[in-house]
């Protein structure tokens, strides 16, 4: 099993809770059903932070391809209740996203929906290197205002 540094996963932390203050700045409030909420509190959600790589020199047609499955991912799949995508300011190829699912159910179903797997075939020569890092939220059931 990979070992990860305290210092990389206070870093992932700080970067989940910028992405929740992100959120709420901008005025985006996800809407999240009854039954999300529940499952929040019974700890059947799947959270998850993704951080990814890409070619530097192919950073716009990166960007268009996960502008695109976030969106359709947010509009066509009720368990998919937030997906947020950033990048470091200082290295703009280097991205973090914050995945939150109904359950592991959800994540299974939007891997395999056209959209997701238009992005995975379109990216793949772009990305070269992807962590997913599992994750627990510290407040389950908190929903993003």
């Amino acid at each position: 099993m990979k070992r990860v540094s305290l210092a990389r996963i206070c870093a992932l932390v700080l970067c989940a809770v910028l992405c929740a203050g992100l959120l709420t700045l901008c005025g985006v409030r996800p809407a999240l059903a009854e039954s999300a909420a529940v499952q929040a509190q019974d700890g059947s959600t799947l959270v998850r932070l993704s951080r990814i790589s890409v070619d530097p020199a192919r950073l716009a047609a990166y960007r268009a391809f996960l502008k695109e499955e976030i969106e359709a991912s947010m509009r066509l799949e009720e368990g998919v209740l937030v997906l947020y995508a950033v990048s470091e300011k200082e290295q703009p190829h280097r991205f973090t996203i914050l995945e939150i699912y109904a359950d592991g159910a959800a994540y299974k179903r939007h891997l395999q929906t056209p959209h997701f797997l238009k992005y995975k075939e379109g990216t793949r020569s772009m990305v070269r290197e992807l962590e997913l890092i599992d994750a627990s939220p510290l407040i389950p059931g908190l929903k993003i205002k």
